[in-house]
């Protein structure tokens, strides 16, 4: 009775082991999309796409003015073609399409290239574009492209916002629980040519100072056999969704306004939103990636300021040191307010921040895509060892908060997007030279005229 009672207690832990190792979620490789150098938004063509608006006044353009300046956004972000065509008003499926064919064929070309792994040999596809729903679906159009095979497992993933890639991968590791030894490919990016506002609403205008063309294919495996080719591995992963508040669910959603533009409003408590949703969720995170040390330090502080049951990230962050579990953080780098404050709350420091802030200045908000921008500086600056844990904090509409915790399986350097201009990395200012051209809508005499 001994011996069955140990057998049986043997054999518990063996399967337990043998479905941790089945479980586990290794990223093999990651290519983010660099546009066609005719496609960048400088000083000069922004002025000339924000001067074509003929709905805007003296007004709208000293709002316009500093927000450009002040979001953190330099001149080298790229923008679909239509957009610098002055064809912002054409919203046509084949405008659609040939955008999202543009990036996604072009990051998996490179993806698959790079990994010599067939695409008949993927299991799974996620793809995500929060604006774009076509019929049939992009990912029946990755299918159709790379002739994968009829059992592919294909998903579709559209309305999910910025934190989207987060979601998709936390979809492709409940996969991996009930597919053995599988490929999975993750498709995020976002639709910004049919989506460019056209109105005068100042809330809506922001999307078009802040949104740019980007955004990454994925390959990742549950194959431990594949381990020592793998650059990172899944720690942990928490979503936190707040849609269930008003407030929080309207502070970024897409609209049309009173004179029937369409666009993406982005409201003043979407900052309060986010504060909230990232305090939530670090109170389920923390624990899974903290020493026990740090915790106890943190509960002793927290009962002393009376503030266990806070969910506010100011609040949160007096006392919690993430540092302490993780080395690097990748924060979605939505804008500069956003990225501010999150780093204030935390109490990081300018070199945690920097990824995020140049990957911001660099190739904008590029939606689902931009977490990949953020690691792949880290990457391309050599800050990446073995060993080293990384907190993925994604932000997006809902409104939610996804974030994951990676392990770097070797030391990285691949400068990848980068490659072109990581030397030119961090620039000794960030503030946009918009300021300098057109310093002169502030001029109070102009107050009375409307631009046509």
């Amino acid at each position: 009775m001994i011996l069955c009672t140990l057998f049986f207690i043997i054999f518990c832990l063996c399967k337990l082991v043998f479905l941790k190792r089945e479980s586990c979620c290794y990223m093999l490789a990651y290519e983010c999309y660099k546009a066609p150098e005719d496609r960048k938004l400088d000083t000069e063509t922004s002025a000339k796409i924000v001067f074509r608006n003929k709905n805007l006044g003296i007004e709208e353009y000293k709002f316009l003015l500093q927000t450009i300046v002040n979001s953190g956004i330099g001149e080298g972000t790229y923008v679909p073609s239509n957009i610098i065509s002055g064809q912002e008003d054409s919203s046509t499926l084949k405008v659609s399409i040939t955008e999202m064919d543009d990036l996604i064929f072009d990051t998996l070309d490179k993806l698959f290239a790079k990994t010599g792994i067939s695409p008949s040999e993927i299991d799974i596809l996620v793809v995500n574009v929060s604006l774009f729903s076509p019929a049939p679906s992009l990912a029946a159009r990755v299918v159709n492209r790379y002739k994968m095979r009829s059992d592919v497992k294909t998903f579709n993933l559209s309305g999910m916002g910025c934190s989207a890639s987060v979601v998709s991968i936390d979809l492709v590791q409940h996969l991996f629980k009930s597919h053995k030894n599988a490929f999975a490919v993750v498709v995020s990016t976002e639709s910004i040519g049919p989506n460019w506002y056209q109105g005068k609403e100042k809330s809506m205008m922001l999307s078009n100072c802040l949104f740019r063309s980007g955004g990454c294919s994925m390959l990742f495996t549950n194959n431990s056999a594949l381990k020592r080719q793998a650059i990172f591995r899944l720690k942990h992963l928490v979503r936190t969704h707040l849609g269930s508040k008003d407030e929080s669910y309207g502070c970024c959603t897409q609209t049309v306004d009173d004179l029937g533009y369409k666009g993406f409003l982005l409201t003043k408590s979407l900052k309060k939103s986010a504060a909230q949703a990232l305090a939530l969720n670090l109170r389920v995170l923390a624990p899974k990636m903290l020493p026990v040390s740090e915790l106890i330090r943190y509960v002793y502080v927290s009962l002393r300021e009376k503030k266990t049951k806070s969910t506010s990230i100011q609040e949160m962050g007096a006392g919690l040191n993430l540092k302490t579990g993780v080395d690097h953080l990748c924060i979605h780098p939505g804008g500069r307010a956003i990225i501010d404050e999150v780093g204030k709350s935390l109490g990081l420091s300018n070199y945690d921040l920097e990824p995020t802030r140049m990957a911001l200045h660099r190739f904008g908000n590029t939606s689902a895509g931009g977490l990949w921008y953020v690691l792949a500086y880290m990457e391309a600056k050599q800050r990446l060892k073995k060993g080293n844990k990384i907190l993925m904090i994604s932000l997006g509409a809902g409104f939610k908060c996804n974030n994951c915790v990676w392990e770097v399986m070797r030391d990285l350097e691949d400068v990848n997007v980068w490659k072109d201009s990581i030397d030119q990395y961090p620039p000794e200012t960030t503030v946009n030279p918009f300021i300098e051209k057109y310093s002169w809508i502030n001029e109070d005499y102009l107050s009375f005229v409307r631009f046509h």
